[in-house]
């Protein structure tokens, strides 16, 4: 037989109620009484608002949330960095600052002592997925792009006194 939870927010009088079957752990039971009574919270305080486009932004400010939360629950974590680029985006921050961002939680991790190669990418969609989406075959470079590459490097990279993963192997 469905149980049911249902929270009722006392300002507005908003009911929720969630039905189905739960599992009979008491900490599982508490978990859900809690998640409906804030879900029923942040519905009410959504509702109240009185200016449309706000109160549709934060509809789509939760949903979104709900949306992360559902992905890292299943541990999709590229679905995950995809909406959280897409948050970005939508707050006006460019995929260029993103990639200066990662590059520089990139830094923060090998400054703590952590390895940057365990983090795949921070955020799919950005500078190391799009080389790999828009990689082509050698075939299909041209001299004048590799002179590039490599043009761009030299340029923009300064000697390290670090060493390297050849000379200190682990």
């Amino acid at each position: 037989m469905p149980a049911q939870y249902s929270a009722t927010d006392s300002n507005s009088g908003l009911e929720v109620t969630v039905t189905g079957e739960f599992p009979e752990e008491t900490d599982d039971r508490v978990r859900i009484a809690r998640t409906t009574n804030l879900f029923t919270r942040l519905m009410a305080t959504i509702l109240s608002t009185e200016s449309t486009d706000e109160r549709n932004q934060r509809f789509r400010a939760i949903e979104t949330q709900l949306e992360i939360a559902d992905s890292l629950i299943k541990g999709d974590m590229e679905s995950v960095g995809e909406l959280v680029r897409e948050t970005l985006n939508d707050m006006g921050i460019t995929e260029e600052q993103i990639r200066e961002a990662e590059e520089q939680w990139r830094e923060q991790i090998v400054n703590l002592g952590g390895d940057p190669d365990s983090v795949e990418n921070i955020f799919p969609g950005g500078s190391s997925h799009q080389n790999d989406s828009e990689s082509e075959s050698l075939e299909e470079i041209t001299d004048d792009e590799i002179e590039n590459l490599f043009g761009s490097n030299e340029e923009n990279s300064e000697p390290s006194d670090s060493p390297t993963d050849e000379e200190n192997p682990s």
